[in-house]
């Protein structure tokens, strides 16, 4: 039975675990976790369909979902509580076996197939909660008809020696895509899938159930669906990007996504009046900067006390920094004390801890140190 039908449907895969972030991770999701002081990563995915004027989105969760449930809530903060669409969340199922985890990405949305047909989409918008960046996917979707595509990837050139991270693919001169690799361990080219997908839902909905029944199926789309499709020529297309985005997959990759913000040549500008990023807005009084206190180069956000030095760092909301204390190249995640003469450097320092007397936490650049309670490590491994 359909609802009210959509010409688009958005899918949201956000369940990742996002071990290689470590303790950041240990009891949130990955797209839950703090950013730029008073965001969280799932905002950017939520806030560019809010944006595009898409109205209807899905949510699969599955590992650590309370706080990124909590924070959702009906989609308010994102005019996405509407009535006929708005924003639910879809945790996985349990199966025969009494195991609740979806099998891959392919599988997450095979079993929300219903939910999909609901709306009785032409098409279907696969994102990932834990980007960074700003997209207006009606341009995509305008592509994608042009082009008469089944499925059109968004596509961007990374640095060679990040490219065994990411989907890597080669096209020809109609950007119709030839070569699809998941994750290669010699790269053809540094041309990467961002995640970001648009499908004719027919064709994907039978791709779904197809890939369901192969038993050597990983049931993943970078593994197995693109590939396929690609193989057999079934048009899918590259829509060429050119904005900011990042993949927050690492420690190293989340703190240079904080400090874009702070950086004036950074192409992530969440000022931006006509593309705004919207999250829930906490109730704090305004921060407050003692006598003893200095700011440079930072964001400092509301129910701070800064009563020590900050320099190009990222202060996320309800931190108080003691006296004679230095937070330097850091990101301070929401509701963390750091008493008095404290040194931070080159770090991540997670929510809801107590950083005691006299602590000393350094990092480097290229070895971020990730703070998680009385004991620091000396960058991570």
């Amino acid at each position: 039975m359909v609802k009210n039908k959509k010409e688009i449907v958005a899918m949201i895969l956000a369940g990742g675990q996002g071990a290689r972030l470590g303790a950041i991770t240990d009891t949130i999701a990955k797209p839950a976790v703090p950013f730029g002081g008073k965001y969280r990563i799932i905002d950017f995915a939520l806030s560019n369909c809010s944006n595009s004027n898409i109205d209807t989105v899905g949510i699969l969760t599955q590992y650590q979902p309370l706080a990124l449930n909590t924070h959702i809530g009906i989609g308010s903060s994102w005019d996405l509580d509407t009535q006929t669409g708005g924003v639910k969340i879809l945790p996985p199922y349990v199966d025969k076996t009494g195991e609740r985890f979806f099998k891959g990405t392919a599988n997450a949305i095979f079993e929300n197939i219903h939910y999909v047909d609901s709306y009785d989409p032409e098409y279907v918008l696969i994102l990932s909660g834990d980007h960074i960046y700003k997209m207006d996917y009606q341009k995509m979707l305008s592509f994608h008809k042009n082009k008469d595509a089944n499925l059109t990837i968004a596509i961007i050139e990374v640095p060679w020696a990040e490219a065994n991270r990411f989907g890597i693919l080669s096209a020809n001169a109609d950007d119709e895509i030839r070569e699809f690799y998941e994750k290669p361990e010699n790269p053809v080219s540094n041309t990467a899938s961002m995640g970001i997908y648009i499908f004719k839902w027919s064709v994907l909905k039978e791709e779904l159930m197809r890939d369901a029944e192969n038993p050597n199926s990983e049931n993943d789309f970078g593994k197995d669906i693109i590939p396929a499709l690609v193989t057999e020529r079934k048009r899918v297309y590259g829509y060429k990007y050119k904005g900011y985005w990042k993949d927050v997959g690492t420690i190293e990759s989340l703190w240079e996504a904080n400090m874009d913000l702070i950086d004036p040549a950074s192409e992530l500008n969440l000022h931006d009046k006509t593309w705004r990023n919207y999250s829930v807005n906490p109730m704090s009084p305004p921060q407050y900067i003692a006598a003893t206190g200095s700011v440079e180069n930072s964001l400092v956000n509301e129910g701070c006390v800064i009563e020590g030095r900050v320099f190009k760092s990222i202060i996320s909301t309800d931190v108080t920094i003691g006296h004679g204390s230095s937070v330097l190249h850091s990101v301070i995640m929401p509701n963390t004390i750091i008493e008095e003469d404290v040194y931070i450097d080159y770090a991540i320092v997670i929510s809801d801890i107590t950083v005691t007397k006299g602590t000393r936490i350094e990092g480097k650049i290229d070895k971020i140190a990730v703070y998680a309670g009385n004991v620091g490590e000396e960058g991570h491994e």
